[in-house]
């Protein structure tokens, strides 16, 4: 394992600030929640697992309803907002009439994590656990979800990537 490098670029815009603030808060709600479920001998990583795959499908669905059309370019615009750009500092590499492929190069949930002093294969997890809601999403929208990279993992971005089905 590498360490995890998750720095911003971005730290000037109040806006930007403030919706990071809440994603962090909501990353220490998460694991905090989790940990005590592991600490009471739960199955915390199917309960979150199950509650964050839950959120992706009620996400995905809104998602699917706001495109404009049935190709990658319609899901990107639906799925991929300006400041959700900005939030992540994503980076756009391909979207295509067969995928859509983006990097994150920053991200508040696993600052929110560190901050809690999660150790890094917990932070790891909780990362996996994170993107269920992503795997849902692509699900909801008739699509394939992969994961790459991830900054949870030790490296500088994330690998996040849609492909329409075969």
């Amino acid at each position: 394992m590498s360490v995890i490098k998750n720095k911003p670029s971005i730290t000037d815009d109040p806006m930007v600030n403030e919706v990071r603030n809440a994603i962090e808060h909501r990353a220490t709600w998460m694991g905090l929640i989790l940990d005590e479920a592991r600490k009471k001998g739960c199955d915390y990583e199917a309960i979150g697992r199950a509650a964050v795959g839950m959120t992706g499908c009620f996400h995905g669905k809104g998602i699917f309803e706001r495109k404009d059309g049935d190709d990658m370019e319609a899901f990107k615009k639906a799925f991929l907002t300006d400041l959700g750009q900005k939030l992540f500092e994503m980076d756009i590499k391909v979207c295509d009439d067969e995928k859509l492929e983006v990097e994150f190069h920053y991200c508040a949930l696993v600052n929110g994590w560190l901050k809690q002093n999660f150790d890094q294969g917990t932070i790891e997890l909780l990362c996996d656990i994170a993107m269920d809601g992503d795997r849902q999403i692509a699900q909801a929208n008739n699509l394939e979800f992969k994961l790459g990279k991830t900054i949870a993992q030790g490296y500088d971005v994330c690998e996040v990537n849609f492909y329409k089905k075969k």
